[in-house]
């Protein structure tokens, strides 16, 4: 993996990961005017979850068409310069959370003298990562030498996002489908760097506690079952006993690590193959791409860091060919999941589509 760093016209960083050497970046020419990223964090009194505000995000780009897209390269839209790229990674320009976000108020109207009310600058960073200059491709189509780099790129943005001050954990995923709620077409995904944990890695967190092998003890328990879809000599993939989503996979690393930056190279080898072969069968489950998401789990940069294992969750909401699973009354309302399709129907039969 060959590493390059250039920067936009506004001032934000691209970084290409390229599988030969040679690169020499071209400039952009658009001129942008610099980012000006508003984003606040208020926490619920109620919850103790943290809510993100970010005024600018409502202007975002939304399903351009193909001859505008903004992750194709060397185009007039795009946001990569360079005629031609195998990984490009670049600082979002529509940010959920930005070091160069302004100071917002202490304190939020009306509910000052409420205990656990909260109110910060959404500092951290947030990037794009395109898989392929292709637009018409997708992560399961690409050959497996590519998904080893963007293996390599999600590891080394983790170990730099992790450096930045007041950053808690770094979140790699992908959003595929419009039916997930994609605005752009072309295959990529994102990473977050937040400057909280996250509700789930602090429920995480909080089960782990009461026993640290916890990760342990969960994957040797799935290994024995019948939910096994896929496994390998560092990895297994397997839908989880207790599945919210009617198509739910995670895939964890046999050895308790971190974060992606901690695998080694055996490791990193092995899931570019068992990745791409989990993704294969999920298309092929309804014989159409799936839509879904796909959240690589890490553990918190700091406190709580030896709890959590490194694993993916990959989830989507299409119940049948036909259906889709809506977060409706019971999900939305009250976060109390069901599921129609029982776990052990769904492993087989992806494990029958290898």
């Amino acid at each position: 993996m060959n590493r390059t760093r250039a920067r936009l016209s506004d001032g934000r960083e691209i970084v290409y990961y390229d599988e030969a050497p040679g690169r020499a970046p071209v400039a952009d020419p658009r001129g942008l005017p610099p980012v000006e990223p508003v984003c606040e964090v208020r926490r619920d009194p109620l919850t103790g979850d943290h809510v993100t505000i970010t005024r600018h995000r409502n202007t975002r780009t939304f399903l351009p068409p193909a001859d505008q897209c903004p992750l194709c390269p060397g185009g007039p839209a795009s946001e990569i310069p360079d005629p031609s790229y195998d990984v490009a990674v670049f600082e979002n320009r529509f940010p959920s959370f930005d070091v160069r976000t302004p100071p917002v108020p202490g304190s939020i109207d009306g509910v000052d003298s409420i205990d656990g009310v909260e109110r910060s600058r959404g500092a951290g960073r947030c990037e794009v990562v395109c898989f392929t200059d292709d637009h018409s491709a997708s992560m399961a189509q690409l050959p497996v030498s590519r998904v080893r780099t963007v293996v390599d790129a999600w590891a080394d943005r983790t170990a730099e996002l992790s450096a930045i001050p007041g950053v808690a954990q770094v979140f790699a995923f992908e959003n595929r489908g419009v039916e997930i709620g994609v605005t752009l077409h072309h295959p990529h995904g994102q990473i977050y760097a937040y400057p909280f944990l996250t509700p789930r890695t602090e429920r995480m967190l909080a089960s782990a506690s009461a026993n640290p092998d916890l990760f342990g003890d969960v994957l040797k328990a799935e290994r024995a079952g019948s939910r096994v879809v896929l496994a390998g000599e560092h990895w297994t993939a397997y839908v989880p006993a207790a599945a919210r989503w009617p198509v739910e996979v995670h895939l964890t690393p046999h050895r308790h690590v971190p974060d992606m930056a901690a695998l080694d190279a055996g490791e990193r080898d092995e899931l570019a193959v068992l990745y791409r072969d989990l993704l294969r069968r999920c298309d092929a489950l309804y014989g159409a791409p799936l839509p879904y998401v796909a959240g690589w789990h890490q553990a918190p940069v700091g406190e709580g860091r030896e709890l959590l294992r490194l694993h993916l969750e990959l989830f989507s909401i299409r119940r049948a060919a036909d259906k889709i699973k809506y977060l409706a009354g019971s999900e939305s309302g009250m976060a109390a999941w069901i599921n129609d399709v029982p776990p052990e129907d769904v492993a087989a039969r992806l494990r029958a589509l290898g």
